[in-house]
């Protein structure tokens, strides 16, 4: 047994992200009504980032780990990190290019962004190869398009996840960091080619600030959603690209994200920042 088939057997609900299944808490001293533990993928090790709460999924039910698939498994892992390193990932042999305008985005954007479906190994997706500074394919990012979870699903799990695109080419000096892959990929669409996404406010660092320096970026302009984790995370991403000698500039627009913005909204914004 492993650790999806546990999870299924005990009527746990998980989503994956990354490299974990996300879960409501364990504890029975816990009322998690809004999931914190993350449970390893292959050894079932969990923590709930909320109480504190660890352990091992097979020891917590009572049941027996598979150590032939762990080690598997495991080994498999070792294999997809070390390709992806050395020679990135390759498509997969059924894909076929998105030709759609799901969401209001033009087949051309999608082209340029080489989405592609595959009714195999991502089935109701759009899929996008996430390339990195060398040209490489270090993962897929697939967005589900009928409300299925995970909403974005990460391949393989636990890849690590460049600034999107990789390479880029500033307006004025500039580009614009935003949340999500359609956050970006919706500015690309209505004019705004500069913009870059971070795949989550927690997959940011000064690393990868550097290398928007080393390609002539002068500033950064963050367009986090409204809310006040968006924002909370804008301050932090500031103070990093403080120490890359990035300047910055912060905009706040409430109760919207850039990806949920019009042609005629998007337009504006530009005038306001080039004008």
């Amino acid at each position: 047994m492993n650790v999806e088939e546990l999870l299924q057997s005990k009527q746990v609900h998980y989503i994956p992200k990354g490299k974990d299944y996300v879960v409501s808490c364990l504890s029975p001293e816990h009322d998690d009504s809004n999931p914190s533990m993350r449970v390893d993928q292959i050894t079932g090790i969990f923590h709930c980032f909320s109480c504190g709460y660890k352990g091992n999924l097979f020891v917590h039910f009572g049941e027996r780990a598979s150590f032939l698939h762990l080690r598997r498994e495991l080994v498999k892992k070792k294999i997809r990190e070390k390709r992806a390193e050395s020679v990135g990932l390759p498509f997969p042999s059924s894909a076929l290019p998105y030709v759609g305008n799901w969401r209001g985005i033009k087949p051309e954007t999608y082209r340029k962004f080489e989405a592609f479906q595959d009714h195999e190994a991502f089935i109701g997706r759009v899929v996008f190869p996430i390339r990195d500074i060398s040209g490489k394919i270090v993962a897929f990012n697939a967005r589900h398009m009928t409300g299925g979870t995970p909403k974005y699903l990460i391949s393989p799990p636990g890849a690590r996840m460049p600034l999107y695109p990789s390479k880029v080419t500033p307006i004025q000096g500039s580009v614009i960091l935003v949340e999500g892959i359609y956050d970006m990929i919706n500015l690309h669409d209505k004019g705004l080619t500069n913009a870059v996404c971070c795949f989550g406010t927690r997959n940011i660092n000064e690393d990868k600030l550097s290398i928007l320096r080393l390609q002539g970026v002068e500033r950064a302009i963050i367009f986090f959603d409204g809310d006040d984790a968006g924002q909370n995370a804008a301050i932090k991403v500031r103070e990093m690209c403080e120490k890359v000698d990035l300047l910055t500039a912060n905009v706040n627009i409430p109760d919207t994200d850039p990806g949920g913005l019009t042609e005629g909204q998007v337009g504006k914004l530009r005038k306001k920042l080039y004008a």
